[in-house]
């Protein structure tokens, strides 16, 4: 038997779900449906929900669905060039379309989108900071399915995504500048090792070495920091 709470004690219990899973989870993937099946239980009317996801390279895709029909319904908002989940992320608001049926808006999206049984939506922009990452939605098969509670409890659940994904990108960012160090670390301590091998085997000065390294990658057409590992090799061989 479901208990009908007041809306905040609502959200505190969903909330309180939503962080206690997501600390044991690995991947972004999985958190993201986790968002998704949240926010298409705690609205019943709904028959799905899912999140599109916009990268810098302008290319919408869904991120995750609660099923297959969502997923196909987001496709065509993606090959059309129109629908709710892009309008939300263009505009940064939230966009609804009552009945499909009938709507105007979207012209060509809302017809197909009524042939494959959705016949309301409800989109929320996924803004964190000043960027918006892309729209969380649900769908349902019955007209003006979303009430004034949906409508609340939408941009919430898309909050939540957002902040997520901000969170994981800024770590894949740090991951990447952080791997980005250590490459840029091993290359000069690789070049400064190979400079001494020279300087000492050939009695060179520092820039004289240099030269010579420039001089090997140039010739061999590779980085730097290449030659400078062969220049390693050469002497660790001989030292067997």
């Amino acid at each position: 038997m479901s208990v009908s709470l007041p809306l905040a004690d609502e959200l505190s219990a969903v909330f309180a779900r939503l962080s206690g899973l997501l600390l044991t989870e690995e991947t972004v993937h999985t958190s993201l449906g986790l968002v998704a099946r949240l926010a298409h239980e705690t609205m019943p009317t709904s028959v799905g929900a899912g999140m599109t996801l916009v990268p810098q390279s302008g290319q919408a895709r869904t991120a995750e669905a609660t099923d297959d029909r969502v997923a196909r319904v987001d496709q065509l908002q993606y090959e059309l060039g129109e629908g709710p989940c892009l309008a939300a992320y263009a505009e940064r608001e939230v966009v609804m379309v009552p009945d499909t049926r009938t709507d105007q808006r979207f012209s060509r999206w809302s017809p197909a989108a009524s042939g494959m049984g959705v016949v309301a939506t409800l989109s929320a922009p996924l803004v964190a900071g000043d960027a918006c990452l892309g729209a969380m939605k649900v769908y349902a098969e019955s007209p003006h399915a979303f009430d004034t509670r949906a409508q609340g409890l939408l941009p919430l659940f898309a909050d939540q995504a957002a902040v997520l994904l901000a969170n994981m990108q800024a770590y894949e960012k740090a991951e990447r500048l952080s791997e980005e160090l250590r490459e840029a670390l091993l290359s000069r301590d690789a070049i400064s090792t190979a400079k001494g091998i020279l300087m000492a085997r050939d009695h060179l000065t520092e820039q004289e070495s240099l030269r010579m390294l420039m001089s090997m990658a140039t010739r061999e057409n590779q980085a730097l920091r290449d030659s400078a590992h062969d220049v390693i090799a050469t002497v660790q061989r001989r030292n067997r």
